[in-house]
């Protein structure tokens, strides 16, 4: 494991680190436009008083903030792996690249230090769950990752009661900033009610309070879209009622799932979505950063 000069000094002398994912870049944007998002998203943590560390595997090593060319190495390349964490010690024996999901990407940050991770929406219990059991690792991770995850809320394609009741069994904290409902990534709206707090100081207390008390699960922070940049609920559900209808078509299952239904989505949308998704996760790293200033404190 390689950890970029930077990011282990903050660590040593407690200067907030944000660790982002790199998924969003090899498998969640077209080229150059991933590379200049991924970029942008380090600017927004460092305009904030934060270190950012982006996560990833680049030629079998594990790296805690990747470089400029690095980035650009993940989000040019074809055949970059998408990295849940029991994916991470196949890519590294193999000398290969990979991306980290939310789940690889919590389980370095935590494993190294980091508190603070912020992503565009964490994945979770399919749809189609009673007929393929397929849940997301990350949901299974968050129950371990002793950090704080800002994301606004969970993708949409994804059965969003069901991950709910998964986070909960797992002892998983979800917490609404500023709305007590749970947001849908595209629009605010999911009809799923969770607690809401109104302040970064509330969020950092909460999570103080859980490490006194030895919990290690996360706590997730769910974040809204920005109202501006919202995408309407009904709109949303069109879209990925179709995109449902070709992944079962063309027989998509597994990890591919997820990235093959943002995919279509944004197709049908005309690139509306992609936009959404992009303002989104900045928004998530802004909230992220003033989040590890205070625990920093």
């Amino acid at each position: 494991m390689r950890i970029r000069k930077d990011v282990e000094d903050a660590l040593e002398k407690g200067v907030p680190v944000v660790s982002l994912e790199s998924t969003i870049i090899a498998h969640g944007m077209p080229y150059p436009q991933n590379v200049e998002v991924a970029l942008e998203l380090e600017r927004v943590a460092r305009e904030m008083g934060c270190i950012p560390a982006t996560v990833g595997v680049v030629n079998g090593e594990v790296v805690v903030g990747m470089t400029e060319q690095e980035i650009e190495l993940i989000g040019r390349e074809d055949g970059v792996l998408k990295l849940s964490t029991r994916d991470i010690p196949l890519c590294v024996a193999k000398g290969l690249s990979g991306a980290t999901t939310v789940s690889a990407t919590s389980f370095i940050a935590h494993k190294v230090g980091i508190v603070v991770f912020a992503t565009g929406g964490i994945g979770g219990v399919h749809r189609d769950f009673g007929e393929t059991v397929d849940v997301s690792r990350d949901l299974e991770e968050l129950s371990y990752a002793d950090i704080v995850v800002v994301s606004s809320g969970a993708k949409s394609v994804l059965d969003l009661r069901k991950t709910i009741e998964y986070l909960e069994t797992k002892g998983v904290l979800v917490l609404g900033f500023r709305t007590s409902e749970f947001p849908a990534f595209y629009t605010r709206r999911s009809g799923i009610t969770v607690p809401s707090v109104d302040s970064v100081e509330d969020i950092a207390k909460i999570y103080r309070e859980k490490k006194e008390l030895s919990i290690t699960s996360a706590v997730l922070v769910a974040n809204p879209i920005p109202v501006e940049h919202e995408i309407p609920k009904d709109t949303v559900d069109e879209w990925i009622e179709a995109a449902l209808t070709e992944c079962k078509r063309d027989g998509v299952s597994g990890k591919d799932v997820t990235p093959y239904l943002l995919s279509k989505v944004e197709e049908l949308s005309a690139g509306k979505s992609l936009e959404a998704n992009i303002h989104l996760v900045k928004s998530n790293v802004r909230l992220a950063s003033e989040i590890a200033m205070v625990l920093s404190r």
